[in-house]
């Protein structure tokens, strides 16, 4: 994933050049939407760690708590035109990071 936002920050210009050409924005709007992108890649590095679940001891009297977080499976992501860089970015960044595919599809 780490080498993924190396390649796209390396490349934002170019991606950003490409949306603006294909979707009418302006070079400013299309680097801002890829840059929103990345940001969710980044997040989504540290998703294993979030994952785990949490325990606490002693949550009351005799009472431990804990949460367990399990894959969903399967999710396929709809998402408008409105952000063409940013949402595959939202929806391909935490997919493999959760165990699960991700299809997704622009209408």
């Amino acid at each position: 994933m780490m080498r993924f936002i190396q390649l796209v920050n390396q490349h934002v210009d170019e991606l950003a050049e490409m949306l603006s050409r294909e979707h009418g924005k302006t070079l400013p709007d299309a680097r801002g939407d890829v840059q929103r992108g990345v940001d969710v890649i980044e997040f989504c590095v540290g998703i294993p760690h979030l994952l785990k679940g949490e325990y606490s001891e002693g949550a009351g009297p005799g009472i431990d708590v804990y949460s367990l977080r399990q894959p969903l499976g399967v999710v396929a992501g709809i998402t408008p035109v409105q952000l063409p860089g940013h949402d595959p970015l939202v929806e391909g960044g935490p997919g493999p990071r959760m165990w699960k595919r991700v299809y997704p599809q622009a209408f």
